[in-house]
């Protein structure tokens, strides 16, 4: 079979006729690859002028012998463009990244090293005692407060206000002098003998102040203002001084709300009796300016004494009619001359000017007071003592109500939950410790790195 042009391939390609297995070569002269061999297959005979297809092109053998490596062809540049940069370098390890891993390391691990081993062989467990009370005041009446008025609000205080005094007493000076006196806190807060500096309390030349610091460190109090309720943790370093300090905490507070209870009732009984005072002071002024009116006036009862000069002119009234009768009867009966006329008509002019002064002197009169002035003065004089007898009234109720207060405690400590005794240390906290410390150590470390770099780059 000839090729494609009609070229003829060399020797190794020639392939045999159909049936015929091809001969081997020398092992010597044998390619490193074996030629693809191509059988020969049948074709019918095609009209002479006809073409056929065109065959396809022997595939050569590889050379014997290594492959040749490629080539790298550089990349075309176009008119016009820029160059391409040579590829970045492979990464390696450099200086600023081992100054990066130290500055992490002194920075960072070490301080959550150091203080994993404080914590782990140092620090001295703490043990809390927890206890809940609010402060609780006796409910009045209603008609008591009416009557106390403004003292209700003094003697029953309301729960939130008495709450937050009594929190600050427990967190001040007074309640740790007051607790010192009774068990030596500074032994107490000293510790097991292992030398803590961070979290016991080192008691050698301290003062108060420095010890109501650390009160206030071992000392936690929540207050709830809607209901009033006081929460307290107080810890030690042990169970049976954390109990114990609760316990006088307790005792200290009640002795305070006692106290508050008696400045109240006192200031309560106080404020009563200057009231009663008072009111019966106005009630003997307003009862000496009646006396001295009655005497001026020379009046015991005013109103009896308008009701006496009304019925002085009623009959005088009474009188004047009956002599005006008589006086007609004598003119139709008698003559003009009769001297029974004359004595009749001076009879009714005398009762006409008596009538005449009487009704002056209750209206007015040249030169003295009117009843009306005198029954005007003596009304007014009258309603201001009825107003201080009623003063004094009140005043004698509130003094006897605020009395009947003070034999009874008005404040008291409703504690629903005693000091306990705790079996475990809960303190300090080492995980939250821990978290706290790497958390703040990494920041530092990235802040700081942040600004060299860029006070270096910016450099």
């Amino acid at each position: 079979m000839t090729t494609a042009q009609g070229a003829t391939p060399p020797g190794p390609a020639r392939t045999a006729p159909s049936g015929v297995a091809p001969k081997p070569l020398p092992a010597a002269a044998a390619p490193l690859h074996p030629p693809q061999v191509t059988p020969i297959r049948d074709t019918p005979a095609r009209p002479p002028g006809v073409a056929g297809p065109k065959a396809a092109p022997p595939v050569m053998p590889a050379p014997p012998g290594p492959r040749p490596v490629p080539v790298a062809v550089p990349p075309v540049q176009l008119p016009g463009a820029r160059p391409v940069p040579p590829p970045a370098p492979p990464a390696r390890l450099r200086p600023r990244h081992r100054r990066l891993a130290i500055s992490f390391g002194i920075i960072v691990v070490l301080p959550v090293l150091a203080t994993l081993c404080y914590l782990l062989l140092i620090a001295t467990p703490q043990y809390a005692s927890r206890m809940a009370f609010t402060v609780r005041s006796e409910a009045h009446s209603p008609a008591a407060s009416e009557l106390l008025g403004g003292f209700g609000a003094l003697l029953g205080g309301s729960a939130s206000s008495d709450s937050e005094i009594l929190k600050n007493f427990i967190l001040s000076q007074e309640m740790v002098s007051r607790v010192d006196a009774r068990i030596d806190l500074g032994k107490t807060f000293r510790g097991n003998g292992r030398y803590d500096s961070l979290f016991t309390y080192d008691a050698d030349g301290s003062t108060i102040e420095h010890l109501t610091d650390y009160w206030r460190r071992m000392v936690h109090v929540s207050h709830e203002s809607a209901s009033g309720i006081l929460e307290l943790e107080i810890l030690a370093f042990s169970a049976e001084d954390a109990q114990k300090i609760a316990e006088i905490v307790h005792e200290e507070s009640t002795v305070m709300i006692n106290n508050l209870s008696a400045v109240a009732r006192e200031d309560a009984l106080r404020y009563a009796g200057e009231d009663l005072s008072r009111a019966l002071d106005q009630v003997k002024i307003a009862r000496e300016a009646v006396t001295d009116f009655r005497i001026r006036n020379q009046i015991v009862d005013i109103a009896t004494d308008l009701a006496g000069q009304s019925g002085i002119i009623a009959t005088l009234q009474q009188q004047l009619a009956t002599a005006l009768v008589e006086l007609d009867l004598l003119q139709n009966s008698t003559t003009a001359s009769d001297p029974r006329l004359t004595q009749s008509e001076r009879r009714i002019q005398a009762i006409r000017d008596r009538i005449a002064e009487e009704r002056q002197k209750i209206g007015y009169s040249d030169g003295e007071e009117s009843y009306a002035t005198i029954a005007g003065e003596y009304e007014r004089l009258t309603v201001e003592r009825e107003f201080a007898e009623a003063l004094y009234v009140a005043a004698l109720r509130q003094q006897e109500l605020a009395l009947a207060e003070a034999k009874r405690q008005t404040r008291y400590l409703a504690t629903h939950i005693q000091p306990s005794l705790a079996q475990s240390a809960e303190y300090p906290r080492n995980g939250f410790i821990l978290a706290g410390v790497a958390f703040f150590a990494f920041l530092s470390w990235a802040i700081m790195t942040l600004v060299f770099y860029a006070v270096r780059d910016r450099n």
